[in-house]
């Protein structure tokens, strides 16, 4: 074999074989991918033991509710279970409604000559309203009362004719045919003296409708005519609108489904008590009695209607005030109160805590009607006491410290378990 000159190119048959050196360098670096892998798993396991660790101590140290609780004594204010009566209420909305609401139109055509009440005025009555010049009218009672006059006379001259007729016949001094004309002369007579004087009342009438009076006792509305105003007989004019304010009533409605209960009481004799309460359902406004109840239910919203009297001595209700109704259908008697705050839920169970021996422990209830901040419940007794505050620390067994003053709550937690 020939020496290769220095600057001849290597051909590919003098290509030295690939060189076994660069094995070392791939295994090195294959080794430190492994030892990353490892040591990612181990800061992960303990992460993971760490935060295992921690979860355990939250669990171990409080929580609240029905299972948490903290190591010491809980410092709470209790309450004591006791027996009495409770009302169950059925809640609607109402609107008050007067029991009579006149609205005044004039009957005859005149010019009104005087207003005779003041807006927002109390009215008897039969007390003055509007005047309407009356001038034409007397008028025509006048001409009416002369027809009258005049002919009655004729009426009572007739009937002079007629019996000497009768004495004349009696006699047979005439013909039988001038007694008979004369008779009917007489009855003719009569008719006419019939027709003025229901003429005669007729304008009366229309006299009297000049002279406008109200026809109920209630309070006037706000003035709607003037002096010297124009009002038609056949117009839309309202010269005065009247509302009776005392007694009056509330219309509210309750869902078909309640309806037996309130016709059982209804059919026993019942006076059914409604209370009505302003929008907020805060403060009381006035109590009254139901009265009666509508014929029929409205199938597009499956109610009835009801109907509740008040006497309204203070001008509380105004006509049309929407207003909160309760009505109380009836009363449960000897029933075990406790206060609706005291009661704690979890999921679909109810329970309260009830301190015992300086411990609380969990009682769970079930609960009846509440009303006015306090339940009906079965499960506890009357004269046990149990736990008003506090539940966020509290927890089956829990040694507790009684306080006379209110405990703060801890909103940051909740006290649903």
């Amino acid at each position: 074999m020939e020496p290769r000159p220095p600057n001849a190119p290597i051909s590919p048959d003098h290509q030295l074989p690939p060189s076994t050196t660069s094995e070392p360098p791939k295994r090195a670096k294959k080794g430190r991918q492994w030892l990353w892998i490892i040591l990612l798993l181990a800061f992960a396991l303990i992460l993971v033991l760490v935060l295992r660790h921690h979860d355990t101590s939250q669990k171990a140290q409080g929580g609240g509710g029905r299972h948490g609780g903290f190591a010491g004594p809980v410092t709470l204010t209790i309450t004591t279970a006791k027996k009495g009566d409770i009302g169950v209420y059925l809640d609607a909305i109402g609107t008050v409604t007067p029991v009579y609401t006149d609205t005044i139109y004039n009957q005859v055509t005149g010019v009104v000559t005087q207003v005779n009440y003041r807006e927002g005025q109390i009215v008897h009555r039969g007390d003055p309203l509007v005047e309407i010049d009356p001038r034409q009218f007397e008028a025509n009672v006048t001409t009416a009362e002369g027809n009258l006059e005049r002919d009655s006379g004729v009426l009572a001259q007739a009937e002079m004719d007629l019996d000497r007729y009768r004495q004349a016949w009696a006699k047979n001094a005439i013909a039988r045919q001038l007694l008979d004309d004369q008779e009917k002369i007489v009855l003719q007579n009569q008719g006419l003296v019939k027709s003025d004087q229901g003429t005669l009342d007729f304008d009366k009438v229309q006299l009297s409708y000049c002279h406008i009076t109200s026809p109920i006792t209630g309070r006037v509305g706000l003035r709607l005519v003037d002096p010297g105003n124009l009002v038609q007989s056949s117009g839309a004019t309202v010269l005065a609108v009247v509302t009776q304010i005392e007694p009056i009533t509330v219309i509210f409605t309750l869902a078909e489904d309640h309806l037996d209960q309130v016709v059982a009481q209804m059919q026993h004799g019942q006076k059914l008590t409604v209370d009505a309460y302003d929008r907020t359902q805060q403060t009381k406004i006035a109590t009254g009695k139901l009265i009666t109840m509508d014929n029929q239910i409205d199938t597009t919203t499956g109610t009835v209607k009801l109907r509740a009297l008040f006497d309204n001595k203070k001008d509380i209700l105004f006509p049309n005030q929407f207003v909160n109704t309760r009505l109380l259908v009836t009363t449960q008697h000897d029933m075990t109160l406790i206060p609706t705050s005291a009661i704690q839920h979890n999921g679909e169970e109810s329970f309260v805590y009830v301190v015992a021996n300086g411990a609380a422990k969990v009682q769970d209830l079930k609960l009846g009607t509440a009303d006015a901040g306090m339940t009906a419940v079965e499960g506890i007794n009357p004269g046990d006491v149990i736990a008003t505050s506090s539940f966020e620390k509290l927890q089956d067994g829990s040694k507790v410290i009684l306080s006379k003053k209110p405990v703060p709550q801890d909103t940051s937690e909740s006290n649903t378990p």
